[in-house]
C-alpha cells in the first residue's frame, strides 16, 4: 500500500509540475482524459470490429446501400434538436439541472416530425419506383424520436463531470449495439435486418441509461429559462452543418454508386474515428470548465493550448499518412483502394483544434459566433462537394472536405481574435 501511495504522489507530483507548460489542470485532465479515452478506445475499438465484419460479410454494393440508408437517417435527425445536449451540459455545469426532463420531453415531441419527414420519404421513394429504401425508412420512423431524446444521458453526465460513468455507459453501448450487428450479419445479409437491428439496439440502450441516470444521479429541479431556446438556437445553427455532414454520401451513391461509396466508407474510416476521439475529449473535458470561467480568464491562455493541440494533430496527421497502408493492408485487406484517399483525407485532423474555440463559444454562448461557424463552413463545404464530385468522384469529395476543414480552422481563429 505505501508503495502505490509513493507511486500515486509520484505522478501527481509531475503532473502538478507539467501545468506550468502545459497552462491546464493536469489533475482534471489525467483524471477525466483517462476515462474518456478507455471509452473512446473501447468504443473504437467495437467500431473496428464492425467495420471488418461488413468487409468480410458483406458485398460492398449492400454496404453501399446500408451506409447510405445511415445517412438519410442522419439528416432526418435534423428535426430532433441535436442541439440541446449542448445546452444542457451548459445549464448542468452550473448546477441548473432541470432542463434535463424538459429537453428530453421537447426532443421527443419534435422528434415526432422526424418520423413524419421519413415517412414522406419513404413514399416519394416508393412513388419513384424505388422499393429498397422505403420500409428502412419506415422502420426509422418508429425509433428516431425516443433513441436521439434518450441520448441526453451523455449531456447530462458530461455537465456533472461524471466523465467514467459517461465512459463506461457509452463503452457498453457501443459493444452491445456493434455485437448485435455483428450476430445479424452472420444469420443474415439483408438489408432491412440490419438497419432495424441498428435501430432498435441503439434504441433501447440509449433509452436504458437514460432510465439509469435519472434514477441514480436524480437531477434536480433547478432550471434556466434560456437553456431550451439556446438548445433550439444550437439546433437551427446545426441543420445546414448536419446536411453537409452527410451531403458526401448521399452524392457519391447517387453519381457513382453503392459500391464506390463503400469504398469512401472504408476510406474515411480510421481518420475519422482518431478525430471523433481528440474532438471528444476536448469538448467534455473543456465544456464544464468553461461554462464557469469569464471570458478575461479564458482569453488569458486558450490559444497557447490551441497551438499545442495544433502541434499534436500535425505529428498525428504524419503519422497516420505513413502508417495507413500497413494498417488497411493487416486490418481490411478487401478495401485497398481506401488507402489513397484516406491518407489525403488524414489532412482534415488539421481542423479539430478549433474544437477548443468553438467549444468556448458554445460555453459561453455567444449566438452571433456559433451562427457564422455552423452557417459559413457548411455553406462552403456544400459547395466544394456540389462543383468537385461529379467531375472527381471520391477524390472531389475528399479535396472538398479537406478544404472544408482548412476554411472552418481559418474562420474560427479570425473570430476568436474578435472575442
Amino acid at each position: 500500500m505505501k508503495a502505490l501511495k509513493r507511486i500515486n504522489d509520484l505522478i501527481y507530483s509531475l503532473l502538478r509540475k507539467t501545468e506550468k507548460y502545459t497552462g491546464t489542470d493536469m489533475i482534471y485532465l489525467a483524471k477525466g482524459s483517462f476515462w474518456l479515452t478507455l471509452g473512446q478506445i473501447i468504443s473504437i475499438a467495437a467500431s473496428f470490429s464492425l467495420a471488418i465484419a461488413f468487409a468480410n460479410l458483406l458485398d460492398p454494393t449492400t454496404y453501399g446501400n446500408y451506409s447510405y440508408i445511415l445517412s438519410l437517417v442522419g439528416v432526418l435527425s435534423i428535426f430532433t434538436i441535436s442541439g440541446m445536449g449542448t445546452a444542457i451540459t451548459q445549464a448542468t455545469a452550473r448546477g441548473l439541472e432541470g432542463s434535463f426532463y424538459t429537453g428530453f420531453n421537447t426532443r421527443l415531441k419534435w422528434g415526432f416530425l422526424a418520423s413524419s419527414a421519413a415517412i414522406g420519404l419513404a413514399g416519394y421513394y416508393w412513388l419513384q419506383g424505388n422499393y429498397l429504401l422505403p420500409i428502412p425508412l419506415l422502420i426509422s420512423a418508429i425509433f428516431l424520436p425516443l433513441m436521439q431524446a434518450s441520448r441526453l444521458y451523455e449531456s447530462f453526465l458530461a455537465g456533472r463531470k461524471l466523465f467514467h460513468i459517461q465512459a463506461k455507459y457509452n463503452a457498453f453501448n457501443r459493444i452491445v449495439s456493434a455485437g448485435a450487428i455483428i450476430t445479424t450479419l452472420f444469420i443474415t445479409k439483408n438489408i432491412f435486418w440490419l438497419i432495424a437491428i441498428y435501430l432498435v439496439s441503439h434504441t433501447f440502450l440509449n433509452y436504458f441509461f437514460y432510465l439509469i441516470t435519472k434514477s441514480k444521479f436524480k437531477p434536480n429541479k433547478k432550471e434556466d429559462p434560456q437553456t431550451i431556446s439556446y438548445g433550439k438556437h444550437l439546433s437551427v445553427m446545426s441543420v445546414i452543418s448536419t446536411i453537409a455532414d452527410y451531403l458526401d454520401r448521399i452524392l457519391l451513391f447517387t453519381l457513382v454508386g453503392s459500391a464506390q461509396l463503400a469504398i469512401y466508407s472504408f476510406a474515411i474510416l480510421i481518420p475519422d474515428q482518431l478525430k471523433s476521439l481528440i474532438k471528444q475529449n476536448v469538448s467534455t473535458l473543456a465544456f464544464p470548465k468553461l461554462s464557469i470561467k469569464s471570458r478575461e480568464e479564458i482569453k488569458l491562455n486558450i490559444m497557447k493550448k490551441f497551438w499545442k493541440l495544433l502541434f499534436l494533430t500535425g505529428v498525428i496527421t504524419v503519422i497516420y499518412i505513413i502508417i495507413a497502408p500497413f494498417l488497411y493492408k493487416t486490418v481490411l485487406p478487401q478495401y485497398l483502394d481506401s488507402i489513397s484517399y484516406s491518407q489525403l483525407f488524414a489532412f482534415s485532423f488539421m481542423a479539430v483544434p478549433t474544437t477548443l474555440l468553438v467549444t468556448v463559444f458554445q460555453a459561453k454562448m455567444r449566438k452571433k459566433e456559433l451562427y457564422l461557424i455552423k452557417m459559413i463552413i457548411p455553406i462552403v463545404r456544400i459547395i466544394l462537394l456540389l462543383f468537385l464530385t461529379p467531375v472527381y468522384g471520391i477524390w472531389g469529395v475528399v479535396i472538398g472536405q479537406v478544404g472544408a476543414g482548412f476554411s472552418y480552422l481559418a474562420l474560427t481563429l479570425f473570430l476568436f481574435r474578435k472575442f
